[in-house]
């Protein structure tokens, strides 16, 4: 990344009480093309913004307080630079962790400052897949693209559709933009859990009942298929369907006729059946639980979705939709606060088990319980609102607490050394210049005393 110069021409202020935090910061500041300067507190700061421009201050959060900051902003105008009443009190533009990750950095930077990332892939929408079904999901990312390469084709036609992925991950959606996209569009889209409906209730469900078929039945009731006659039946979690309810439906597929619960007299429908799974239903047919024959009838036609955790690239472009869209639905007015760069990074770490489905929940909370006339939304924003586990995992990298060492008193210091270093190798996983770095010392005595 150094040879790009992604900060090339940026004055940048580093403020660290720590001088081999100083160097090290400064070592791989200039590697990016940066100018630095450097200040150990924050009256030499001030002297250096007093005479120079500076576009950047990196400085340690246990320097700075919000008179620092209030005195900072008299010297120069940062637009960036903003007081907050939340648990940090202080924020300037965001939060990284120590030691500096230079790459994570100029990302960050780049971000902020609206350069362009050697790389990046812009929001712009060019391709003509995504321009033509944005309306119904959003996504960039090239293992998205490749599941959807062959929608278009698979919604002009009539075939049966199956459509695989985990709980959460958007079946549905494309589901609807299959219908959307299709001859079928001006007729209904009908959606039916078949793992929601009780055994005895599916049946009367899908194809309906004729009056006095059962204690209750008052009146002739039109089913799914028939409500969804010349348009699209959605059969989600199709799996946990009944065997003996399995029977009729490959019927129906075969032949186009269904019999209403209690009815005699066939009726013809004119219905695209698309059906949906988060369970391998080749499996299934294995277990007697799924009928193979039916499992060869309803995958004509196959698209298989990614789990979030695989789309990476995705995760910043539907975190910032499903936000903006709450802050919509509760009346705010753009422009609607912003996520940094390090909360992306913490949003892009997270394993996301509940898919889409978890991350548009977790930004409706987000929007909903965030104070007013916030202007930017960082990771102490996010991290209460994701479970136990995936905060553990996703904040690793942004508490400034290390991880800690006991050392039995009396322990000789010859052993105190070697105990350190294996614990900074440990936490910069065998990286020595990092390790070095987290130690206060030299590359060179490092490697001295490991060779010892």
């Amino acid at each position: 990344m150094g040879e790009l110069h992604n900060l090339k021409g940026l004055a940048v202020l580093v403020i660290d009480d720590e001088i081999a935090a100083l160097d090290s910061m400064e070592e791989s500041l200039h590697g990016e093309g940066a100018q630095v300067s450097r200040a150990q507190n924050i009256k030499q700061a001030l002297g250096l913004l007093q005479n120079n421009a500076i576009d950047i201050i990196i400085a340690a959060l246990d320097l700075v307080n919000e008179q620092c900051i209030e005195m900072i902003k008299d010297y120069q105008d940062y637009e960036s630079v903003e007081t907050s009443q939340e648990s940090v009190r202080y924020i300037v533009d965001d939060y990284i962790k120590k030691p500096l990750d230079i790459e994570r950095f100029v990302v960050m930077v780049e971000t902020s400052m609206g350069r362009t990332i050697a790389g990046s892939t812009s929001l712009t929408v060019v391709d003509p897949l995504v321009a033509k079904v944005k309306p119904y999901f959003l996504f960039r990312s090239p293992v998205m693209r490749r599941a959807l390469t062959h929608l278009p084709q698979i919604s002009s036609s009539e075939q049966t559709v199956l459509i695989t992925g985990e709980t959460g991950s958007g079946k549905e959606i494309v589901a609807r933009g299959i219908h959307v996209l299709s001859r079928r569009s001006s007729g209904p889209f009908v959606p039916i859990n078949c793992g929601a409906i009780p055994e005895s209730l599916i049946e009367g469900e899908l194809f309906g009942h004729e009056k006095g078929a059962f204690t209750g039945a008052i009146k002739t009731r039109k089913g799914k298929f028939e409500t969804a006659d010349n348009g699209t039946l959605f059969l989600d979690e199709i799996s946990e369907m009944p065997l003996t309810l399995q029977v009729r439906l490959l019927r129906v597929l075969e032949d186009g006729i269904i019999y209403r619960v209690g009815g005699e007299e066939p009726l013809d429908i004119d219905v695209r059946v698309i059906a949906a799974s988060n369970v391998d239903l080749q499996k299934a047919v294995k277990d007697g639980l799924f009928r193979e024959d039916l499992y060869y009838r309803i995958n004509v036609l196959r698209i298989n979705l990614p789990p979030l955790r695989e789309r990476v690239e995705d995760i910043p472009l539907l975190a910032v939709h499903f936000l903006e869209r709450a802050f919509v639905e509760m009346g705010w007015e753009p422009p609607f606060p912003s996520l940094s760069a390090e909360t992306i990074y913490i949003l892009e770490q997270y394993k996301w088990k509940g898919n889409v489905r978890e991350l548009r929940n977790i930004m409706t909370r987000i929007a909903t319980l965030l104070p007013q006339n916030t202007k930017r939304i960082f990771p102490h924003h996010i991290l209460p609102h994701i479970d136990d586990a995936g905060r553990a995992k996703a904040s690793e990298h942004y508490e400034s607490a290390q991880e800690g060492v006991f050392i039995p008193p009396g322990t000789p210091m010859k052993k105190v050394e070697d105990i350190m270093i294996k614990q900074a190798l440990k936490q910069t996983n065998g990286n020595k210049t990092k390790a070095a770095d987290l130690l206060g010392i030299s590359l060179r005595n490092l490697r001295r005393k490991i060779n010892k």
